[in-house]
């Protein structure tokens, strides 16, 4: 136990560093636009079929859940209210994370590992040129920007799969769904999920190349970093989605 306990403190410390060295990197000119706008364009809009499948879908199967569930206390007509609450305050952002943290973190990490083993970092170094800003700062950047984006998207496509299951299994009319949809989602629950989002970016970001920076072994290491960081930004989500929801309850 004690070893787990140091070992998990020095992979915290490494983060806490890293995210202060980025900060810093960001802050500094000359700053590389281009570079951002093609980790937005690579890491955003590429992952843009993965995340609406999935939240149409996911809206799609609430709403027929909760249909069924419902109905028992007749209030089936409340299904756009459910719907449309889970899926801005805590499924968009959430399922949206878990979708990109598993192809993103995955690409960061395989990306800066297998530069890594085969010294490409210690080449650029040698060169003068830090690794930190050249790959670490528009990963972070892209993603922290990006992540929102897509849950905003995936929000909307969510509420159409719920809206397509209403008026098509339930006999609802589209307007009338659309209204309960407007009177049950406040501004504060959009700025809940999406102040998720800007968080979840970043610790999917950060930990996807702290595991890149630190692969070790060659092929191997950097496929034992890429696990590694898919299973660390999951439960980072998933955990971390429970003290911002508290955080954001409180204002």
């Amino acid at each position: 136990m004690g070893s787990l306990l140091k070992r998990a403190l020095s992979h915290l410390g490494g983060m806490a560093i890293l995210f202060v060295q980025t900060l810093l990197c960001t802050a500094t000119p000359p700053y590389e636009f281009r570079a951002w706008s093609a980790q937005m364009h690579y890491l955003g809009v590429k992952s843009l079929s993965i995340t609406n499948i999935t939240a149409l879908f996911t809206g799609m199967v609430l709403a027929l859940q909760t249909s069924y569930s419902l109905a028992a206390y007749g209030a089936k007509y409340f299904v756009a209210d459910v719907v449309s609450l889970a899926l801005v305050r805590e499924l968009g952002p959430v399922l949206t994370a878990l979708m990109v943290g598993g192809r993103v973190g995955a690409g960061i990490t395989a990306e800066i590992g297998s530069m890594k083993v085969t010294d490409q970092l210690d080449a650029m170094r040698a060169l003068a040129a830090n690794p930190v800003k050249k790959l670490v700062v528009p990963k972070v950047v892209a993603t922290v920007v990006m992540l929102p984006l897509l849950t905003i998207l995936a929000d909307f496509i969510g509420i159409l799969g719920g809206m397509a299951m209403a008026v098509f299994q339930l006999n609802q009319t589209s307007g009338f769904y659309l209204q309960h949809v407007i009177a049950a989602v406040q501004i504060q629950d959009v700025l809940s999920g999406l102040g998720k989002a800007v968080f979840f970016g970043l610790f999917i970001s950060l930990i996807a190349c702290y595991n890149g920076l630190n692969a070790r072994g060659g092929a191997d290491g950097v496929g034992r970093a890429t696990t590694s960081t898919v299973v660390a930004a999951s439960i980072t989500i998933l955990i971390s989605d429970f003290f911002l929801t508290k955080l954001f309850m409180s204002f």
